[in-house]
């Protein structure tokens, strides 16, 4: 067949223009022709392939994948992952760093437009470079994006952006990480993408009346995404709390679930940022409240179910702005929101503020205790020598999904990476 034998002789039948002046109806007939042979070709070539007893087996299938080996593997490129990267360098060590993203710190980018980290800059910085704005002011998540990808360059460090992890396998003693058609063989991978991955929102978010806009904290940009008319944040702890803060100008807004409490002096006062701030995230959430303390232990299981106590946003400050508190919610009705204490909400839009689940499921190995967690001790798996996790919530303490607890645990995972190399070599 000769694909431009169909071509139309009016310019007009042939609008709109594609590039070089192609009309898309040509273009689909050339493309339709296209497949035609190519589909011809394969049965052909399919054909004399079984003739000759070479159909390619599983094992020519996946010889046909790229391999690369490696030392490490460093999945995220968040600042967990560059923590990693930036100590794995100083040892010498062969790795790469896998970002699903297609920039260093768009993780960051795509949170809501006013957030605002809760650490001043003293506590954001990582390892071998400050954060560059002034000690006690509060960077902003464009700001926090572009110093992780500026780290990232100053360090030189061998970042691969694009690049979504399928799944990791291990094979005898290496593991194996495949993303599309490579394969990176490695003797240490390090899952290094936080427990922040899969939006988490009740089964019964399905039955509420389609007219409600409904998002995950984890889409919310900005007020203008959503209906006119009131607002129910489902989740009251700093997510919530702090998108209340955002649309109580614009939105009769609810802020439904329990109270997690809140650290109870002036957030941005002088004597908050120098003495209180330091205490609470330098000594209670970086070294009190561990997995190697009792009081840690006791305190992990609570923020694990229902996170953090307000840092910034006060009760007062909500009640203040227009933001009525309600109870939990506890499922639907008539397709509105039901609250536990029997009422029912007649409500424009709902921002689920309900958390994450890890979405670590890519890892096909048994890592995974009842709940869905991993069993790790600061940050190494048990049971899987060479395989490591960092970013998850209370990993070792409170402070590790804060931006300093992260630069430590991922330290202590670089450590324990080298020690294995050095018995291995041995």
């Amino acid at each position: 067949m000769n694909p431009t034998s169909t071509r139309p002789t009016s310019n007009h039948a042939m609008k709109p223009y594609g590039r070089h002046g192609v009309g898309i109806g040509e273009t689909r007939v050339r493309a339709g022709a296209l497949l035609e042979q190519g589909a011809a070709f394969m049965q052909l070539e399919a054909g004399a392939l079984q003739a000759a007893g070479k159909a390619p087996s599983g094992d020519e299938k996946r010889s046909a994948l790229r391999e690369e080996y490696v030392d490490v593997v460093v999945i995220g490129a968040g600042q967990n992952g560059l923590s990693v990267g930036y100590h794995l360098a100083r040892k010498g060590v062969k790795f790469v760093i896998l970002e699903a993203r297609e920039r260093v710190g768009d993780i960051w980018r795509s949170r809501w437009d006013s957030l605002r980290l809760f650490t001043p800059a003293r506590f954001d910085g990582l390892a071998g470079m400050p954060f560059p704005a002034a000690r006690y002011s509060f960077p902003t998540k464009d700001e926090m994006a572009d110093y992780l990808e500026a780290y990232a360059r100053k360090f030189s460090l061998p970042v691969r952006t694009g690049v979504k992890v399928d799944e990791v396998t291990r094979s005898g003693d290496r593991y194996i990480v495949t993303s599309g058609r490579t394969r990176y063989v490695a003797n240490h991978v390090v899952a290094a993408a936080s427990s922040y991955q899969k939006p988490k929102i009740p089964d019964f978010a399905a039955s509420l009346d389609p007219s409600i806009r409904q998002l995950h904290s984890v889409a919310y940009k900005n007020p203008s995404q959503l209906n006119a008319g009131s607002v129910l944040l489902v989740g009251a702890s700093n997510s919530g709390a702090e998108i209340a803060m955002d649309l109580a100008g614009t939105h009769q807004v609810w802020l439904a679930g329990r109270h997690p409490g809140n650290i109870p002096v002036a957030y941005n006062g002088y004597f908050a940022m120098r003495l209180v701030l330091p205490i609470v995230f330098r000594i209670v959430f970086h070294r009190l409240l561990t997995v190697d303390t009792p009081m840690g232990r006791k305190a992990k299981p609570g923020q694990l179910a229902h996170g953090l106590p307000l840092i910034r946003v006060k009760p007062q400050d909500l009640e203040t702005a227009g933001v009525r508190r309600l109870p939990r919610v506890a499922g639907v009705s008539d397709g509105k929101p039901l609250l536990d204490d029997g009422q029912v909400l007649d409500v424009s839009n709902i921002i689920w503020c309900t958390g994450f689940r890890a979405g670590l499921d890519w890892i096909k190995l048994p890592i995974f205790d009842e709940t869905g967690r991993v069993q790790q001790y600061r940050g190494t798996v048990e049971d899987e020598p060479g395989l490591y996790v960092c970013g998850l919530h209370f990993q070792h303490s409170t402070s590790s999904t804060m931006i300093h607890g992260a630069a430590r645990d991922a330290g202590y995972v670089a450590d324990k990476i080298g020690e294995r190399m050095r018995a291995a070599a041995r």
